[in-house]
């Protein structure tokens, strides 16, 4: 698949939608179209690269998990390893304990 300078554009589009609503910024009320829009080029883009595999007899399921595996573990490893870290530097040992029973929903 090769590079397409709109779906950057839109993921930017997908993101600023999100960062505005976080930061509390022109009175937004929900950043759930940045998130949409976001899922929305994901689904695009992993459909078209699956098609195109498809197309060309080298689909394999084992094989697709595997990519989308070593693409986002590490990126949640290092996310827990950091907010754990920071969590035991700046939690009360009473707020320690309910980020310690909060539970992980992973999609991967």
């Amino acid at each position: 698949m090769k590079y397409r300078a709109d779906i950057d554009g839109l993921r930017a589009l997908a993101v600023l939608l999100v960062v505005l609503f976080h930061a509390h910024l022109f009175g937004m009320s929900g950043s759930f179209v940045g998130v949409d829009i976001f899922f929305v080029i994901s689904g695009y883009l992993i459909c078209a690269l699956i098609a195109s595999e498809i197309e060309a007899g080298q689909f394999s399921l084992v094989r697709f998990y595997e990519r989308r595996c070593r693409r986002i573990l590490p990126a949640l490893f290092f996310l827990l390893i950091c907010v754990g870290g920071i969590a035991t530097w700046i939690l009360l040992p009473p707020d320690m304990e309910g980020f310690c029973r909060a539970k992980i929903y992973l999609v991967v």
